[in-house]
């Protein structure tokens, strides 16, 4: 085998630099014009909108030296989220950076995907060299510019097997993206609107099915539905038992545990990382079963999590070796009726993303708490016909199915990739010329 080659990353690439504050901070951030990515927009391997700051002409020319281009590679370069690295994405151009992302443009025998993987694959080093001095993390542009990059003549086939994951990965999610705006656009258009199918298959209230006046609501409401709390919906609590994280004495169950930060992973991005727990023999009625749900509701982060739900479908369940609990950070319910499941869930998002529940929050030593029975008690819905409620459940349960079955995908396909980037990085699994064929190398 032949000797691997290296270069210093400021001899393959024609820019390494950050940016900085516009003059003013946030007081000059726009609702649009000319971006301005900052480090929590910049995640491992993907491009966050969330937050996403604008800024006007004159302030974008004041940073015009730190113009992103497409290709770009995004590295965060201070604190908590430091050395997490994507491409920039070419829909949010133009834009600038600001002093916490640095911005790296390869030369052309550099592939920036290829860069890419490489930071990913080199991302505990930088960690590493970033706590050296100060009080906090900071990457300093000599460190980025003398990091080792491997010279590898087949990168960009290198970087395809891996991108070819990670397409994949892109794909399942805008799949599932379009999935959840599908179950609200039904949501709205049946509750809301109500425009459900009626006997003859016509949009009720459109088609002028009767509706009744309602005081509760204030408006009116198909004629046989009632007014009901999402309380009433509840049959049981199964919150939260944390347990201990060895077996001993009467902690003998063994369990995985959600937690809030676990909600995300069931809902969006496919990655869970429940804790192995072991919990008292008496608290085994509190294991989840398909149809339970589980709500976050102690948090404090930026973006509202308090609130946030999930339901344990039986492919979520099938994603544990173990039986599953909620920690005591959550709060887990099930139904008194499994046809009312998917309404249940899509009420409760109607009401998360019109921000009600945020007039339902304590505080305790600073973070935000959902008072849940509160909550519960006093929220009001429609309450539709038997017939109505189980023909929206049976539609959306395909939707969660399916977006369950890509979150799994994800995850392996996930799995995958972080097994091959090591090997492929360090040349003890190579890419064939002629061909994408992997070959396994002795070192």
């Amino acid at each position: 085998m032949s000797k691997l080659k290296f270069d210093l990353l400021k001899n393959l690439t024609t820019k390494i630099g950050s940016g900085a504050t516009p003059t003013g901070g946030q007081a000059s951030y726009k609702e649009f014009g000319t971006a301005l990515i900052r480090s929590q927009n910049v995640l491992d391997m993907s491009f966050s909108k969330n937050g996403l700051a604008f800024i006007d002409d004159e302030q974008a020319n004041k940073l015009k030296n730190v113009e992103v281009f497409e290709n770009d590679i995004l590295l965060n370069i201070t604190g908590d989220s430091i050395a997490r690295v994507c491409k920039v994405p070419s829909e949010i151009l133009p834009a600038r950076v600001n002093q916490h992302v640095s911005i790296l443009r390869t030369k052309k025998n550099l592939d920036p995907d290829f860069l890419l993987y490489y930071l990913i694959y080199k991302k505990k080093y930088l960690e590493t060299i970033s706590r050296v001095g100060g009080t906090r993390n900071a990457l300093t542009k000599e460190a980025v510019e003398n990091l080792e990059i491997r010279i590898d003549k087949n990168q960009q086939k290198v970087a395809s097997v891996l991108s070819a994951l990670d397409d994949k990965i892109e794909l399942n999610n805008k799949i599932n993206a379009e999935l959840e705006a599908m179950a609200k656009t039904l949501y709205d258009y049946w509750f809301v609107q109500f425009d459900f199918p009626d006997a003859t298959g016509k949009p009720y209230k459109s088609s002028g099915g009767k509706m009744v006046w309602n005081e509760a609501l204030k408006r009116g409401i198909p004629e046989g539905w009632e007014v009901k709390t999402l309380a009433s919906f509840i049959n049981s609590d199964k919150s939260g038992d944390w347990g201990k994280e060895e077996k001993q004495g009467n902690y003998t169950v063994k369990v995985e545990c959600i937690r809030g930060a676990d909600i995300n992973g069931i809902n969006g991005k496919g990655d869970i990382k429940a804790p192995v727990r072991y919990i008292l023999e008496k608290n085994k009625h509190k294991l989840l079963s398909a149809n339970d749900f589980v709500v976050e509701i102690s948090g404090g982060s930026p973006v509202q999590s308090t609130g946030r739900i999930t339901c344990i479908t039986k492919e979520v369940l099938s994603r544990f070796k173990n039986p599953l609990i909620c920690s005591n950070f959550c709060k887990a319910v099930s139904l008194k009726d499994e046809d009312e499941v998917m309404y249940f869930l899509s009420a409760w998002n109607k009401a998360y993303d019109n921000n009600v529940l945020f007039g339902f929050e304590g505080k305790t030593s600073g973070i935000k708490n959902l008072l849940f029975e509160n909550f519960t008690n006093a929220y009001m819905i429609v309450k539709p016909t038997p017939k109505v409620i189980k023909d929206f459940n049976n539609k959306l349960s395909l939707f969660e199915k399916k977006r369950q079955q890509n979150l799994k995908q994800n995850h392996e396909l996930a799995q995958l990739r972080d097994w091959l980037l090591p090997m492929l990085m360090n040349g003890q699994v190579t890419v064939g010329e002629g061909e994408e064929k992997l070959n396994y190398m002795v070192i």
